[in-house]
């Protein structure tokens, strides 16, 4: 039935259409992401703290990755080591600092990534610098990052060890901090004391808007190329349908007819 020549044409004319329609689909594919918007950021203008996040909630998803810069004051001894943070591809541990921000009721407590060092020895030994260096304000600028959530410790030599930045955990180890204010997000400080190394921190992948009404109408040319073989399928199978009903019919009838004579 389907070997006949008419109905060979009929699907070499549904096959050009198909492919037809599937060249559009791919049209407006192409169309939707040429025509995609980048969501723009300024993560890479420095902007006043406070003008980005507010202490006691969670930062925007505009705020994540946004170069900040803030004036503040370090707690001695309130230094923490984090351990098994890449950077650069390398394992090693961070230093993050307590840091004490004015903000417009009172002081905020904030969590500074203040550099990365190779081993622990080498993050002691940062620690120790820091805890005897100055302590009056100094004017930072860093990039500004989501609470991480906290581990379990593993290690039950050392159940303070950390891996994660969880400004909850932090908080509970700072000292004077019974009613101040603290910010649900972290900085990490562009640069990096002596002895330890910058923290790499790159601006945040640009997000890109589809345009989903061109996407709409790519699925619908789609839709139309599989309609055209389904409608070469149907005809062919109403037809095979028809004659076999007519082939019964007529041998219906001839066998009627054989009967009567």
């Amino acid at each position: 039935m389907m070997l006949r020549p008419r109905w060979i044409g009929a699907l070499l004319l549904a096959l050009a259409l198909a492919a037809g329609f599937a060249a559009l689909g791919q049209w407006q594919l192409e169309r939707a992401i040429e025509s995609g918007k980048a969501v723009e950021t300024p993560s890479e203008t420095v902007l006043p703290l406070e003008s980005v996040a507010k202490p006691g909630g969670p930062i925007t998803d505009r705020a994540v990755g946004q170069l900040v810069t803030f004036t503040a004051s370090f707690v001695p001894g309130d230094y923490q080591l984090l351990h098994d943070r890449l950077n650069q591809g390398r394992s090693g541990w961070w230093v993050v600092g307590h840091a004490t921000v004015q903000g417009t009721n009172g002081p905020v407590a904030l969590a500074v990534a203040r550099g990365w060092a190779p081993d622990e020895a080498a993050a002691k030994a940062a620690v120790a610098r820091l805890d005897a260096g100055p302590t009056e304000d100094a004017k930072l600028v860093g990039r500004i990052l989501p609470d991480e959530q906290p581990e379990v410790p593993t290690d039950k030599k050392h159940p303070q060890l950390m891996r994660t930045l969880g400004v909850g955990a932090l908080y509970n180890l700072w000292t004077a901090v019974d009613g101040v204010d603290v910010y649900n997000a972290y900085v990490v400080e562009r640069g990096a004391p002596a002895g330890l190394t910058a923290i790499y921190s790159p601006p945040p992948i640009a997000q890109t808007e589809l345009n989903w009404l061109n996407i709409f109408y790519a699925a619908e040319w789609i839709v139309f190329a599989g309609f055209a073989i389904f409608f070469w399928y149907r005809l062919v199978k109403d037809a095979k349908e028809k004659e076999d009903e007519l082939r019964e019919l007529a041998a219906s009838e001839a066998a009627h007819a054989g009967k009567v004579e």
